[in-house]
Order: structure tokens, then sequence, then C-alpha cells
């Protein structure tokens, strides 16, 4: 009886434990001709339109395209278009989790993660000191993004050094020490290699963007004029997330 029971004791510990996942899911290739990438997520929903698979796995495990190595050149360009549904309603901090079962169920995918010295940004306080300016608190904490330019009502020096990895292709890692919510703007003039990873995240054109024809600063000039911050090359711990393992997924 005791071990009967000690069995049944540990399948619910490991039914309890058992990672979050989709119930049922589709994923067809993507024949829109607008490519643009869209996310959504609600409750227990997730939708996404001309995705490619490497996007989802920055999604998933919190990464940016930089930081993945191996895998087929498919990954980074065929478009998916994708629906999945939970049984239940389900917190937004259970989402990667479920995305990584979804990669691992329907694309077969397998990483492997390993840390490495690599070349980094640190994002400093310039000698100036600080520019930035407290966020009101009732601010909603997002970020608009479109090319040269970034609003962020009430978001953290952290935040802000993830978000210019995206720009910068090489993590920034935040160095500053500041602590607190702040309400940033930074535009600038963006180079040729900002200009095509802003075309492919999918950021629109315009809607307060700096006009194409402005001579405005560098990137790296912008956030010492605008923000009194630094960025300062560096050598650093970088996550890397190599691909063991990936397949093209059954349409249905």
């Amino acid at each position: 009886m005791i071990r009967v029971a000690g069995l049944m004791l540990m399948a619910g510990l490991a039914y309890a434990q058992a990672p979050p996942s989709f119930e049922v899911a589709s994923i067809k290739s993507s024949n829109s001709a607008d490519r643009r990438p869209m996310y959504h997520v609600s409750g227990g929903r997730f939708a996404a339109a001309n995705v490619t698979v490497k996007s989802l796995i920055e999604t998933a495990y919190g990464i940016k395209d930089f930081q993945i190595s191996g895998g087929p050149g498919w990954m980074g360009s065929d478009l998916f278009d994708i629906n999945a549904e939970a049984e239940s309603p389900v917190h937004m901090d259970q989402f990667a989790t479920m995305l990584q079962s979804l990669l691992a169920e329907r694309f077969h995918l397998i990483v492997r993660r390993e840390t490495r010295q690599m070349p980094v940004y640190a994002l400093v306080v310039a000698k100036t000191g600080p520019k930035v300016k407290g966020a009101d608190q009732s601010a909603p904490p997002v970020f608009k993004i479109r090319r040269g330019l970034l609003v962020a009502p009430k978001a953290s020096t952290a935040e802000l050094a993830f978000q210019l990895s995206n720009f910068l292709g090489q993590s920034v890692l935040d160095k500053t020490q500041l602590t607190g919510k702040y309400n940033l703007r930074l535009e600038w003039v963006p180079d040729e290699n900002q200009v095509a990873m802003f075309s492919a995240m999918g950021v629109p054109e315009g809607n307060g963007a700096p006009a194409a024809d402005w001579p405005g600063p560098s990137l790296f000039t912008a956030i010492e004029e605008q923000l009194g911050l630094k960025l300062e090359s560096q050598k650093g711990p970088v996550e890397i997330l190599t691909v063991e393992r990936i397949e093209k997924p059954s349409e249905n």
C-alpha cells in the first residue's frame, strides 16, 4: 500500500510539474502579400502571422538573433502563420515556456545553451551625467519603436539596453547603476545595418519617425547627447543558443 501510494504521489507531482503547453495548434506556411510580422497573445490564445522560426526562438528563449547559432537557412527566411490555444487562460509569464514546448513538439527543436566571452557594449553614464527624466508612474510601460525613433514613457535603463541590442546586433549590458523608471526619447539617423534590421523586424515607416533625409546624429551620439549615457566596447558573457536539431512542421 505504501509503495502504491508513493507511486501515485510521484505521478501526481510529475503531472503538476509538467510545463504548460497549448492544447491545439495550427501551423501553415504564410502566403500573405503583407510580409510584416504580427504577434497576438490573449488569455490562452496565441496567433502569429508572417513569422520566422528564428523569431519564435528569440521570443521563446528571450534572446536576440545574434545569440542563435547553427540551424538551416530556412529558419530565418520561411514565414509561417500560427494559431494555438490552451485549454484555459494562462498567465503571460507562462507564455515563453508554452512556446518552447510548441517548438519542440511541432518543429522538433533541440537546443543547447552555453555562455561565451564575446564583444559587448556596456551602457554607462556619460561624463556629463545622466539627462534622463523620471517617469510618470501612471504612464504605460511600453516601447514605441520606429525607424530612428525610440519612445518609452516608463522604462528602466536595463530595458533600454535590451532594446538597444536589437539595433546594434550585439549584447548591451546595463552598467549605469541607475535604478529608476524613466521617460525616454531617442532620435537618430540609423546606419545601413540598422535600416535592414528595422525592415526585418517589420518596423513601420513614418508615424513620428525622423525624416529619411534628416541630418541628425548617429545612435551612439544620440545616446550621449539626448540621454547623458554612453556605449563602451567591452568583452563580456553572452548566452548562445545552439540549434542541434530542427525540422519543418507538417501543416495542419
